[in-house]
């Protein structure tokens, strides 16, 4: 289907290996993928990471307070459910057409206590409600038009009103994506570190010596990060994996600017055909 807002095509296809599963594709690249026999199963190595983070919150199963910038096909709302039954989750997502698209070709739980808000995800966090300030465990941003993040959920004064919502001890995991030099990458982390005191960086290793285009998860939070999780996030894979923090993501950012409302830029463009499907989706 064509988006009405963005204009961008929209497509649901089966995994070819795995029956249940299935990617959605917004403008030629691959947004999501999600399996419905095993809402569990997380298929993108970035994904995979996030829910590695995501499994060191508080107690094993233990519900959450989770609020996602960006909906693609719910993945990590239908492993929150999935994997930490009775967790309150909020998800915020701009093309309401891609919403009902992906409700009525691949439907959630109905008992998932998960709550669509359209619009943009900046002024929609700035207008949830009073009550959920200071609550939330997770904050994830994941916001993309097509294969690009947009600039104005890139700045300080965007982290700041994100960061806003967090609960002691909350985490926020940020999907950035970018390629040699990390020019993007390293101020993102240098904006993310000013606006919660605390962040690692966690990829694929050729991506974060910036030898490839790929995704690095940031995770951030105004509390120490509890590091006696590193060494399990590593483990977990995909591989091969490094995580920065401390010294190292000092170096990592390494004087990089801090992005505000009136120097920040979307996300760079990937390189052809770095997520892009083949034409027949191969």
């Amino acid at each position: 289907m064509t988006l009405q807002r963005s204009g961008y095509l929209a497509t649901i296809s089966p995994d070819r290996w795995v029956n249940g599963a299935y990617t959605l594709t917004v403008d030629g690249t691959p947004q999501s993928h999600v399996n419905l026999d095993d809402p569990t199963q997380l298929f993108f190595e970035y994904v995979q990471r996030m829910g590695h983070v995501i499994d060191q919150l508080g107690m094993p199963g233990e519900p959450i307070t989770a609020v996602h910038l960006g909906a693609g096909a719910l993945t990590l709302p239908r492993y929150v459910d999935a994997t930490r039954p009775g967790s309150r989750q909020q998800v915020i997502e701009l093309e309401s057409d891609l919403v009902d698209f992906v409700r009525a070709e691949l439907p959630w739980s109905k008992q998932a206590s998960i709550r669509i808000r359209h619009g943009d995800a900046r002024e929609v966090l700035g207008k949830l409600p009073p009550g959920l300030r200071g609550t939330v465990d997770l904050l994830i941003v994941d916001v993309f038009s097509g294969a690009r993040t947009p600039a104005h959920v890139t700045s300080i004064e965007f982290y700041r009103l994100a960061v806003s919502l967090l609960a002691p001890g909350g985490i926020i995991l940020v999907n950035v994506a970018d390629g040699p030099g990390l020019v993007f990458a390293r101020s993102q982390a240098a904006t993310l570190a000013q606006a919660t005191g605390n962040v690692a960086a966690l990829a694929e290793t050729q991506v974060l010596k910036g030898r490839r285009f790929g995704n690095i998860v940031l995770v951030g939070s105004a509390s120490e990060l509890p590091f006696e999780w590193m060494p399990r996030l590593l483990s977990a894979g995909p591989h091969p994996s490094k995580l920065v923090a401390g010294a190292e993501l000092r170096e990592f950012i390494a004087g990089a600017p801090v992005s505000t409302d009136a120097t920040s830029t979307q996300s760079p463009p990937p390189s052809k055909g770095v997520f892009q499907l083949r034409p027949g989706g191969d």
